[in-house]
């Protein structure tokens, strides 16, 4: 993908699309997520919590969680008329990351959806991303109850590295989601190869 195309004026810029992946620990509110951003009515690909899970699946802090992704979310939003945003939100639960290499080919980047009452279920996500050189951003899901967090102490509880942006997220609020995708598609470009002058 040629990332110039982002910063041309949109008249004159031939159409753009780029693929985005939403990550991060179940229950982390991904689906929600891409249903408060997308255009188009998403596909979910969410079963609804059974007795099986029970020992394989950790669901405290979310008690009250019912259905769970099995393989993806998937929505779409045109950011300009020259650049519209595939997003793919990945499954959360361990048993499903089998997913993640099919979902993460031709992404531009990723964001990582942090629960800070369960902050830990962050690790995984960072890690994949960091190891496949995937520009990802932590947006830290504001949920009713939780603590506020300063964006420097999530970045050291999750050890991130240096340059990698966390901004607060409302994964209920549209325009707190564009925020996110906005961040995400600039740190992307600051991460992508410069063409040779």
């Amino acid at each position: 993908m040629d990332y110039r195309h982002f910063d041309r004026d949109a008249v004159n810029a031939p159409p753009a699309t780029a693929k985005i992946l939403i990550a991060g620990g179940f229950g982390a509110g991904k689906t929600t997520l891409v249903s408060a951003i997308s255009e188009i009515r998403p596909l979910r690909t969410e079963e609804e919590l059974t007795d099986r899970g029970v020992g394989i699946d950790d669901v405290s802090g979310v008690d009250r969680k019912t259905t769970t992704t099995v393989a993806m979310d998937f929505g779409r939003i045109t950011m300009r008329a020259d650049l519209t945003l595939y997003l793919f939100g990945t499954p959360g639960q361990e048993r499903f990351w089998f997913m993640w290499d099919e979902l993460s080919y031709g992404a531009i980047g990723a964001v990582v959806l942090a629960d800070t009452r369960r902050l830990a279920d962050s690790f995984a996500a960072v890690d994949y991303f960091e190891t496949r050189s995937i520009p990802f951003l932590v947006a830290v899901n504001r949920f009713d109850g939780a603590p506020v967090t300063d964006p420097e102490d999530v970045a050291i509880a999750l050890d991130l590295l240096p340059g990698t942006p966390v901004v607060p997220c409302d994964a209920r609020q549209r325009e707190s989601v564009k925020g996110v995708l906005v961040s995400l598609v600039k740190h992307a470009l600051t991460r992508s190869p410069q063409p040779a002058a």
